[in-house]
């Protein structure tokens, strides 16, 4: 299974590089896993909201292959348990043969063409975060559900 993990901005943060970097690096011994960030739209700030998700996707879809399941980080999209996820994403080959690409949007979410290309919504829980935390915390999650599946011991419950 191929997974891919994109976002849009730099994470700017030492800590939020090296968590990312810490997790991408345990990830590879179980998954075939790529990642890409999106570079930020120039003069972003002075764009209308509905014209930089617009722009945004547009990049985002200049990317997708026909054969990609995408997957979206959105606040109205499924929550899971990390048993659950792990049983979600153990399912994911067996749905789709192609690239699994998991997204985050830019920090006012994401254009509705994204939306509705989406396979499915995903939700990290009720609360907000920022976007440049939430990497870590769903690499964190698919590194979590991966050793689920192996029956390793990471998860305890």
């Amino acid at each position: 299974m191929k997974i891919a993990f994109w976002y849009i901005g730099k994470s700017t943060p030492s800590y939020i590089q090296e968590g990312i970097k810490d997790f991408e690096k345990r990830l590879t011994h179980y998954v075939n896993y790529e990642s890409l960030c999106f570079p930020l739209i120039k003069n972003a700030a002075k764009l209308p909201i509905d014209e930089l998700k617009r722009k945004e996707a547009d990049m985002i879809l200049g990317k997708l292959r026909g054969s990609d399941y995408l997957i979206v980080l959105d606040e109205h999209g499924k929550s899971y348990r990390s048993l659950d996820f792990a049983k979600y994403i153990a399912k994911l080959p067996m749905m789709h043969s192609g690239r699994i690409i998991f997204l985050i949007g830019g920090a006012f979410g994401l254009d509705q063409r994204l939306l509705v290309v989406a396979k499915h919504k995903l939700a990290l829980g009720p609360g907000t975060f920022s976007h440049q935390l939430i990497r870590i915390m769903f690499l964190e999650q698919l590194y979590r559900a991966c050793t689920i599946n192996k029956g390793q011991k990471y998860h305890n419950e």
